[in-house]
């Protein structure tokens, strides 16, 4: 477990992880659709939530992506996510990725989520530079990117297009290593 907070908690995926994801992600659909079109397609039934769920796994033992399930310390449900990706070993650099159920927003569980995998990130996995990367009109993840120290850095043009849209522009953030 890397960190307990409020009733809930931050661990790495397991695979028995994967029918909670499913529900979260379909229960979601709608809200994940435009940022996390390929995570929401991979979990669009228990069967694909259990590929999904070992895919991800293998990916975090081999030190090719993390992801993180924020839980329910009570009932054990995945009520969020949050992806260490695009790792460049070289740099010693990653990318923050997070969603979290609607009913759960607001209530800064990603930001205490990010605060506490930004550490594990720095400490446990050697990185010294964290991306957020977001769209302007994306809010309240900016707001977990600022509540976080992550600065902003620049524009990225084109740097994302959600399925069936044209390409955004998104703003990218960094957090360094003290």
């Amino acid at each position: 477990m890397i960190a307990c907070f409020n009733g809930f908690h931050i661990d790495s995926i397991k695979l028995e992880d994967s029918k909670t994801i499913n529900m979260l992600m379909v229960s979601n659909a709608d809200r994940f659709k435009r940022y996390f079109p390929g995570t929401l397609a991979q979990n669009l039934t228990e069967k694909l939530s259990k590929t999904f769920a070992n895919t991800k796994v293998n990916q975090f033992l081999d030190k090719e992506e993390y992801l993180f399930t924020i839980k329910e310390d009570v009932n054990q449900n995945v009520i969020g996510l949050v992806y260490i990706k695009e790792l460049d070993w070289i740099k010693k650099q990653g990318e923050f990725a997070y969603c979290i159920d609607s009913d759960y927003g607001g209530k800064g569980l990603i930001s205490k989520s990010v605060k506490a995998l930004s550490n594990y990130a720095f400490e446990s996995l050697g990185l010294e530079t964290l991306q957020i990367i977001v769209h302007k009109d994306n809010v309240p993840s900016i707001k977990v990117a600022l509540k976080n120290d992550f600065k902003w850095i620049k524009t990225l043009l084109n740097e994302f297009t959600p399925t069936g849209e044209h390409p955004l522009d998104m703003e990218l953030y960094e957090l360094y290593k003290q």
